[in-house]
């Protein structure tokens, strides 16, 4: 199974001012691009509940997995869980999948980073500066990264492409 982080961050490092602030909102169209794209291709997107709520629908085209103890409103499309992350990507394997996206927010990144189940991570590095917010994570950890690519989404807008050193 293939599992990769796909990010947008501040240029300061945040990833959002609070839990209901909409990326979607200070992100670059490329990014969009971006993210659609490779969420697409891996057809499974996880994410967490605060980032589910931003949305609030299934992302077209691509199997979308909450983490949340909360009823979903809406729910078509969407799945709910709480099981551990090395027991739901076992679970999708066995159902098929080859890949999954993690697309947020941080407590979801530090869940599959802490359990070492990341093997990429595309963070792209929009112009902006927040001056505090939510940092791509919170819990207390050493990851070493590889840079794979690095490439301009725009003429401001970078994306950074890392492999997980295991």
């Amino acid at each position: 199974m293939h599992v990769y982080i796909i990010a947008a961050q501040t240029a300061d490092g945040f990833i959002g001012l609070d839990e209901d602030h909409l990326s979607t909102k200070w992100t670059s169209k490329e990014d969009k691009h971006h993210f659609s794209e490779l969420t697409t291709k891996s057809g499974v997107v996880i994410m967490g509940g605060n980032t589910y709520r931003t949305i609030n629908r299934a992302l077209p085209g691509r199997r979308t997995i909450v983490y949340t103890r909360q009823k979903l409103t809406p729910a078509g499309g969407v799945e709910a869980t709480q099981e551990l992350p090395d027991k739901l990507l076992a679970r999708l394997e066995r159902e098929g999948c080859t890949s999954v996206a993690i697309c947020g927010g941080q407590s979801i990144y530090d869940m599959f980073l802490e359990a070492k189940l990341v093997d990429e991570l595309y963070i792209t590095v929009e112009p902006i500066l927040f001056g505090d917010g939510i940092p791509l994570i919170k819990s207390r950890m050493t990851v070493e990264l590889r840079l794979k690519e690095q490439r301009k989404l725009n003429d401001d807008t970078l994306l950074l492409h890392y492999e997980v050193v295991k």
